[in-house]
């Protein structure tokens, strides 16, 4: 009986004093031999957990088979049968808290890497889910190019139907291009994902703002018999401390978009310039927060400190990224909260004051809650304060929809198992409907939704015409 090595086998990445200054990719990704050594680590389970535990329900075992055998292109295939995007999902969904989390070897050992596997069944295979039948009868608006729009339009092409997706932004991917860095999800890879979808008949439509350009109304006079609304949680939260609109504060949304979508760190090749620090402090402890300070540091500063008002433990950021950031040299600071921001007298950031926190009881969410410090108050000298603490629903559509329902929050009441709204004929999924969440769990709400729309279709009068 073959012994079956009790750890991962590891991904090799550029070296932390090298990356910390460049926009590469941090990691390699496996070699083929490599995905195949961790493929044959798989237990082959009869009932495999693992697929339960895939938000997208990925046939798991199958493809780490067809690796084991060296067979990347049918690995690719046996994915994309569920998942659009396993390039990016390969890449940035938190499996240890998801498919490898429920791996049956992990008990006692660690889980098998199902997340790099993906990743590299993504580089090395090629090919397309095949479409099951074509239609031209009926039309389906996807409003919003991000991960849940993308998984709609591909899902419902690949069944037959015509899809069109509007974007607001010149370009699609939603928070794959404007939100998660170069050095973690490169934007050549969800370029060719997009095209992948965009073969499979997808219309894809850029510069199309739904409730400036068209309204939810107008789509569906113009003969799309269903909207899925997948427009994602993009409105930046601040804290409402004192300072808040002093030059050198963003939110991440704008730090990021620059860089990311605007390509600032290539000024002047490109027109849009973000001003450079030496001291950056970034608000917040999930993967944005990581992200804005480990792209504040390639871009030139000598100090970022990350401020997170809680401990590690409680980090809601991938084990793996805050490993990175640390390793990089971002300095975090836990059990640190912002009190106000303070200026040189003209009106640029010059520090940040800070309190000390304790914990105390848990709260709603499960995590202690953090409690000031009397007297504790600091400094920390800084030129540039980043907000990195969520992000809400714009409300533009919704309000260029009235008879769109939406909770307390802004963000739109929807079935769960379904995403019909309270509009007939209009579904939505993702980030608008849950709130800020990951990339899998907004792509998993659109199959969902893909599944109703198919049936609400197929019983329309417009289906039996």
């Amino acid at each position: 009986m073959t012994m079956i090595n009790p750890k991962q086998t590891p991904m090799s990445k550029q070296d932390p004093r090298d990356r910390a200054k460049n926009f590469n990719e941090v990691s390699f990704g496996y070699t083929k031999e490599e995905a195949i050594l961790e493929a044959r680590r798989c237990l082959k389970c009869k009932k495999p957990p693992c697929v339960a535990g895939c938000p997208v329900s990925i046939d798991i075992p199958l493809f780490i088979t067809a690796i084991m055998e060296g067979a990347f292109d049918q690995a690719l295939q046996v994915i994309k049968t569920k998942n659009s995007l396993p390039g990016v999902c390969g890449r940035v969904c938190p499996q240890e808290d998801q498919c490898e989390k429920v791996c049956l070897l992990g008990r006692k050992n660690e889980p098998v890497s199902i997340g790099r596997l993906e990743r590299a069944a993504a580089d090395y295979g090629q090919g397309n889910a095949p479409a099951l039948f074509r239609s031209k009868k009926k039309k389906v608006a996807v409003v919003g190019a991000g991960p849940a729009g993308l998984t709609m339009a591909g899902d419902l092409a690949r069944s037959g139907f015509q899809v069109t997706i509007f974007e607001a932004l010149h370009k699609p991917g939603g928070v794959l291009v404007y939100g998660i860095p170069e050095f973690r999800l490169p934007k050549l890879i969800v370029e060719q994902e997009v095209e992948s979808i965009k073969k499979l008949g997808v219309d894809l439509r850029v510069d199309q703002l739904i409730g400036r350009t068209f309204t939810i109304d107008d789509l569906k006079k113009d003969g799309y018999q269903a909207v899925f609304i997948a427009s994602g949680a993009g409105f930046p939260k601040f804290m409402n401390i004192p300072g808040e609109n002093f030059n050198g504060v963003y939110s991440a949304n704008e730090f990021l978009t620059r860089v990311n979508l605007m390509k600032a760190y290539l000024f002047p090749e490109f027109d849009t310039p973000i001003k450079k620090v030496k001291r950056v402090a970034v608000i917040g402890g999930g993967n944005v927060a990581m992200d804005s300070a480990r792209t504040a540091l390639r871009l030139g500063a000598e100090k970022v400190y990350n401020v997170y008002r809680r401990s590690r433990k409680e980090m809601p950021a991938r084990v793996e990224e805050i490993e990175n950031a640390m390793e990089e040299g971002i300095q975090l600071e836990f059990l640190v909260n912002p009190s106000r921001i303070i200026d040189d007298g003209q009106g640029w950031v010059k520090g940040l004051e800070c309190l000390r926190m304790e914990l105390g009881e848990c709260d709603e969410s499960g995590r202690c809650r953090p409690l000031p410090i009397k007297g504790s108050e600091f400094v920390l000298e800084v030129e540039q304060v980043i907000m990195a603490i969520g992000t809400a629903a714009n409300p533009l559509l919704s309000a260029t929809t009235p008879d769109l329902k939406v909770n307390k929050w802004g963000y739109i009441e929807a079935d769960e198992s379904t995403g019909q709204t309270s509009k007939e004929g209009v579904f939505a999924g993702g980030d608008i409907v849950t709130g800020s969440a990951t990339v899998i769990l907004a792509m998993g709400a659109a199959r969902k939704s893909a599944e109703a729309i198919a049936k609400y279709l197929k019983g329309s009068r417009n289906e039996r015409q």
